[in-house]
């Protein structure tokens, strides 16, 4: 119950993260290096949190019935509401250019919109997944990704930016359903 409890404060932590990014966002005097730095520091402060309900999940006992449902819920809930910085973050590291940074797209939009959204999509379908026990699913959810979005990924940093954030989405859903899977054990 430690590990649920972790788990669903890393989701209110990341949830209270969200109009604090925002704000960055709309302050004109605020850098594409302040958003990456704060996209870091969640990134790491929830990392540390899912990493010390996995370790509360390995050193308590199963749980069974309504509360485990309840802590698959919230592993599922960790992995949509708090992996955008991961994925942000780990973009940043590996040179992914920000939206100010696209001058050769038009009106410095990234190359690839609706990312937010079908990361949101993707990390609940791979956690449900996982946790249903059809690993199988992840095969599934990204050769549809893939094939959805295979008209775009010609285009002048769309393929990188495609392959980090996807690798990294999953990574993080495959970590929170990890942790949702350990309190069952």
């Amino acid at each position: 119950m430690i590990a649920t409890a972790i788990l669903a404060a890393a989701v209110l932590f990341g949830l209270a993260g969200v109009p604090v990014r925002a704000r960055l966002v709309g302050d004109p005097a605020r850098s594409d290096t302040d958003l990456r730095r704060f996209d870091a520091a969640m990134a790491v402060a929830l990392a540390a949190l899912l990493a010390g309900a996995a370790i509360a999940a390995a050193s308590s006992t199963a749980l069974t019935g309504s509360r485990l449902a309840a802590a698959h819920v919230v592993a599922v809930t960790a992995a949509v509401a708090t992996g955008g910085y991961f994925v942000r973050a780990v973009l940043a590291t590996g040179g992914i250019p920000t939206r100010s940074e696209n001058f050769d797209d038009p009106d410095g939009e990234p190359p690839l919109r609706g990312g937010r959204v079908i990361g949101v999509l993707e990390r609940t379908a791979i956690a449900v997944s996982l946790l249903a026990g059809w690993p199988a699913g992840i095969a599934v959810i990204l050769g549809v990704k893939g094939l959805a979005r295979f008209p775009q990924l010609r285009e002048h940093h769309a393929s990188e930016q495609f392959i980090i954030g996807t690798f990294a989405s999953v990574l993080w859903a495959c970590a929170a359903a990890g942790v949702g899977h350990l309190v069952g054990v």
